[in-house]
Formats: structure tokens, C-alpha cells, sequence
């Protein structure tokens, strides 16, 4: 295992968002270790509804679905937290410079960092991922990938295939891979354009809703009296806020982005760039697959990324822990 797997004062824990959920994610802590099952079982509960069982059994097309997807993903990332506190001693406060989530990671990484409780955050996702399901007509939106080009091509790309509809960079995830966002029409012309201004590829992204851009403005609405009405703590570490890829710890100033996140860019390429420069040498992304690690390598080679999303990965931990404590 890489030396990822080390906490100090110099590593993030990061948290992935929609699009690394699987059918059976999570199943294997809840098995292994208790702590993990009790936050299965209060995600449950705040939701009213076994979402577990869709998690578990599935089947995909239900648990992909915005407002399924988004609580789940949030359940496995805090199992696998729980499980690192109770197996492995983790204390984020002593052992994270930073917490990070992409899109409704964030919610994840708010609540890591005992900013937000479980129920709460798994309330608000399934409020958020219901609004942003209903703000657009099923078919009218679409998200495309853009690969080959940079942040400042894409948004160019977009601003000219946005014409009388909507279009916009939704996610910059990494050198050479951004995500547009709007009105299918406006999409699928950015795909075109960008070919043609020498992009490797763009790839229309089997998404319900076009996420992050302006068409998500009723989604937005919906979320600022849903944190209206919420209880957000001073996190025990900085958050790297999405849309300002800087820190955060203001619990005002953490709400105010969250409603932002909604239509706004997620800044991840910026948002690396931010914690390599402020020391941050190794990422542990927490939940399910690996995602984010990828990005991570991508945006810079020389932070150590690892993944703790099972039981095998929570032993490995502990083993590098181990070790580099030797």
C-alpha cells in the first residue's frame, strides 16, 4: 500500500460524489465492523426507508437514481470514517490539514469533519438530490466530458455552443478532463466544437439532469431553505470548498457555498493545486471506489493517494500506520 495510507498533519481525506456508487457498496464494513453498521442503519432511519437494501441488492437503474445515489454514497463514506475511528484511532482533527468532497462529497466531508451529523447531511442530500432531479425535464438536460482540452478551452468551447440555450463548465476535474453542463442541444454542440478545437474525445455522460450549471437555479432555491433551516458546526478541519477551492471553517460562509455548489463549478483540478501548495503531500479518499485518486495523479504525481472503502482497505491502513509509526 502507498504511503497514502500515513495521516499527518500533511494528508486530506477526500470524498467521492456521484458516479462511483455500485450495487453491494458498503456491505463488507457493515459486516465487518459495527461502527460502520450503525451509520447504515441512522442513514436508514433519517431517510425513513431502507435505503441499504437498494444499496445492497439493488437493482443499479434505483440506487443510480439522484436521490438514491446521493445518501448512499454519503453512508458508505462514513462507514468507512467510523470504522477507521474505531479500528484504527483516526482522529481527523489531529490527523487531516484538510477535508474535500466532489459535489455532494462535500456533505460527506462536512460530516467527517463533525460539521454536519449523519442524519442531517443524509436529509439533505435526498432533498438535493430530489431537487436537482426536478429542476430540469427528464431528456432537455445533458452533461458531456470533454477530454483533451483545458479549463480555459472548454469554458471557451461551451460560451460559443451555449448560443440562445445553456451551456457551462460544470466540473474541472483535472488537467484535460472538463465537464459541461446545460440544455442537451447546447451539449451536444460543445461536443462538436470541441472536436473540432482538437479535443481527444467528448463523451455525453449517462447522467439524469445536467448538474452544475445555471439550469439547477429552482434546485438551488430548494437547498438555501433546506440549510435554512439546518445546524452546521465549525468543522474540525477546514473544508476545501468546491466553488472557491479554498479553505472554509465559517459555518455561515459553509452554508452559503453549499447553496452555490448547486449551479456553481466544481473547481477539483484548482482545489488539488490549492492543498499540494499548502503541504499536503498524501490523500486518503474515503467511500467508494477510487475515483478521486485517479484525478489526484493526474492533477499532481507527487501526492500519494489510497482508497479506504473496505474491510481489506481499513487493514492496510492500519498496516502503513504501523509501519511508518516504526
Amino acid at each position: 500500500m502507498s504511503s497514502g495510507s500515513r495521516t499527518s498533519s500533511h494528508t486530506a481525506f477526500i470524498f467521492p460524489g456521484q458516479g462511483s456508487q455500485a450495487v453491494g457498496m458498503g456491505k463488507a464494513l457493515a459486516d465487518a465492523f459495527p461502527a460502520s453498521r450503525a451509520v447504515f442503519e441512522e442513514v436508514d432511519a433519517a431517510l425513513g426507508e431502507h435505503l441499504t437494501r437498494i444499496m445492497w441488492e439493488g437493482p443499479a437503474e434505483t440506487l443510480t437514481l439522484t436521490a438514491n445515489a446521493q445518501p448512499a454514497l454519503l453512508a458508505v463514506s462514513l462507514a468507512a470514517i467510523r470504522a477507521l475511528e474505531a479500528e484504527a484511532g483516526l482522529d481527523i482533527a489531529r490527523d487531516a490539514a484538510f477535508v474535500a468532497g466532489h459535489s455532494l462529497g462535500e456533505y460527506s466531508a462536512l460530516a467527517a469533519a463533525g460539521a454536519l451529523t449523519i442524519t442531517e447531511a443524509a436529509r439533505l442530500l435526498r432533498i438535493r438530490g430530489r431537487a436537482m432531479q426536478d429542476a430540469v425535464a427528464p431528456g432537455e438536460g445533458a452533461m458531456a466530458a470533454l477530454l483533451g482540452l483545458d479549463y480555459e478551452q472548454a469554458v471557451a468551447v461551451a460560451a460559443e455552443a451555449a448560443q440562445d440555450g445553456v451551456c457551462e463548465a460544470a466540473n474541472d476535474n483535472a488537467p484535460g478532463q472538463v465537464v459541461v453542463s446545460g440544455d442537451r442541444a447546447a451539449v451536444e454542440r460543445a461536443m462538436v466544437i470541441a472536436k473540432e478545437k482538437g479535443a481527444m474525445k467528448a463523451v455525453l455522460l449517462p447522467v439524469s439532469a445536467p448538474f452544475h450549471c445555471r439550469l439547477m437555479g429552482p434546485a438551488a432555491e430548494a437547498m438555501e431553505v433546506a440549510l435554512s433551516g439546518s445546524t452546521i458546526m465549525t468543522p474540525r478541519v477546514p473544508l476545501i470548498a468546491n466553488v472557491r477551492a479554498s479553505p472554509v471553517s465559517d459555518p455561515a460562509e459553509i452554508l452559503r457555498l453549499l447553496v452555490e455548489q448547486v449551479t456553481g463549478t466544481v473547481r477539483w483540478r484548482e482545489s488539488v493545486i490549492y492543498m499540494a501548495g499548502a503541504g499536503i503531500n498524501s490523500v486518503v479518499e474515503v467511500g467508494a471506489g477510487k475515483v478521486l485518486c485517479g484525478l489526484v495523479k493526474r492533477i499532481d504525481k507527487s501526492i500519494a493517494a489510497s482508497a479506504v472503502g473496505t474491510p481489506e482497505d481499513v487493514a492496510a491502513f492500519i498496516a502503513a500506520r504501523n509501519a511508518s509509526a516504526a
